[in-house]
C-alpha cells in the first residue's frame, strides 16, 4: 500500500510571460484554497504549490487559476510537463481505490485453468462428413 508521504505533492505553476507580474497575486488567491501550501517565485515565474493528493490536483488548481484570469506557460513542453503530472495523478487517485491484491495473477488465468481441464486433442465437433463437404 502506498504511504501518505506518495500522496503529497510538491509542484510548480509556471505562468506565462505577459501580462507580467502574475505570480504574487496567483500566489496569493491559491493561499485562500484550504489545504495548499504556496511557495512564489517571481523570478523564475512559478508559484509552488504543495498539497495532498486526495485533496487537490495540479489539473484542479490550474484550472481554478485559469478560471480566474491567469495566463499559464504554453510552451510545448510545459503543456507536454502538465500532461504528464495530470495522467500521473488520476492514475494515482485511481489506483487508490484498486484492490491491493488481485484474485487471479492474470486476467486469462480462469480460462487457462479451464482449458487445461479439457481432454486434449482434435476439439473440432463437426460430423466428418461436413468437413469433407465442399
Amino acid at each position: 500500500m502506498m504511504g501518505n508521504a506518495d500522496l503529497r505533492k510538491n509542484r510548480e505553476i509556471l505562468f506565462s510571460k505577459f501580462p507580467p507580474g502574475q505570480v504574487p497575486e496567483a500566489a496569493d488567491d491559491l493561499r485562500r484554497v484550504d489545504a495548499v501550501d504556496v511557495d512564489p517565485h517571481s523570478e523564475k515565474r512559478t508559484v509552488g504549490v504543495a498539497y495532498d493528493l486526495q485533496q487537490h490536483t495540479l489539473a484542479e488548481l490550474e484550472d481554478h487559476l485559469v478560471d480566474k484570469g491567469y495566463h499559464l506557460d504554453n510552451t510545448l513542453m510545459s503543456k507536454l510537463t502538465r500532461a504528464l503530472i495530470h495522467y500521473v495523478e488520476e492514475t494515482q487517485l485511481h489506483n487508490l481505490d484498486a484492490p491491493e491484491k488481485r484474485l487471479k495473477r492474470s486476467a486469462h488465468e480462469a480460462y487457462v485453468q479451464a482449458w487445461e481441464q479439457r481432454p486434449h486433442g482434435d476439439h473440432d465437433d463437426t460430423p466428418p462428413e461436413w468437413r469433407e463437404y465442399k
